[in-house]
């Protein structure tokens, strides 16, 4: 059995869980995300608890039964308290500014990147002398903070040299030894 899909899913107060022809619906505080189930699964909710069934055993019945599970409970926990990504700027004159949902940076290129982003996501910047400059996102739908977090970073990935570039603040980068004469 899914150890993932057969977990139980507490649901958090101010948080409503519907579904209308395998559509799941979470309305919460922070906003409303909807998921198409396929493949037979269903969601029994009793007593602010929330299960995943599947038909039967298989091994696509199995796969999708986990994967349901994660997404709803990503679902919930974003309506409920919402989720966050940090970038950091790592590299001489590398710059970020934001003005409405508009992301400018100065990557070191001839001109700056503007970036729009999708109204979901709730951007900030931070810029203190002597340290990099950090970009930190927030928003109610994983799925798409993600998205949004690895297009940003797709513009300068960290080099395995100097480490120069943009990345996660929890990342870690292994750094090359240079060529020795």
């Amino acid at each position: 059995m899914s150890r993932i899909g057969k977990a139980i899913i507490t649901i958090p107060a101010g948080v409503t869980i519907t579904e209308n022809q395998s559509v799941v619906t979470v309305k919460g505080p922070k906003g409303e995300l909807s998921q198409e189930l396929t493949g037979g699964i269903t969601i029994e909710q009793k007593d602010g608890v929330l299960t995943v069934n599947r038909p039967s055993d298989s091994k696509q019945h199995k796969a999708l039964h986990g994967l349901y599970r994660a997404l709803i409970n990503n679902m919930i926990v974003g309506t409920h308290q919402g989720f966050e990504k940090k970038l950091e700027l790592v590299g001489v004159g590398y710059r970020a500014s934001h003005s409405g949902q508009k992301l400018e940076l100065a990557l070191g290129f001839s001109h700056g990147i503007v970036v729009e982003l999708p109204k979901e996501i709730a951007v900030n910047t931070e810029t203190e002398k002597g340290k990099n400059p950090i970009i930190t996102l927030t928003s109610h739908d994983k799925q798409l903070l993600g998205m949004v977090a690895a297009k940003i970073r797709s513009f300068r990935k960290p080099e395995p040299y100097k480490g120069k570039g943009v990345r996660y603040s929890d990342e870690v980068i292994i750094l090359k030894e240079t060529k020795k004469k």
